[in-house]
């Protein structure tokens, strides 16, 4: 999985970031799968992942805030 700085995310439309999101989570649960059954040998990689979620989901409920305004 490839992660991406918060400049090139600010940078995608909401349906791009909703897409991100989903493959991430994805991928996030994967990993999870395999740590449990210790066949993940990099563990920092669940840390990043659910940076980039938080960074996402940070750039989605600001796209929504100024769609209101």
């Amino acid at each position: 999985m490839v992660f991406m700085e918060y400049k090139e995310l600010k940078n995608k439309s909401e349906k791009e970031l909703q897409k991100l999101l989903e493959d991430w989570r994805n991928h996030l649960r994967d990993l999870r799968f395999k740590a449990s059954s210790d066949q993940l040998k990099n563990v920092r990689e669940i840390r990043q992942t659910r940076k980039n979620i938080a960074q996402v989901l940070f750039l989605l409920g600001g796209k929504k805030l100024e769609k209101k305004s």
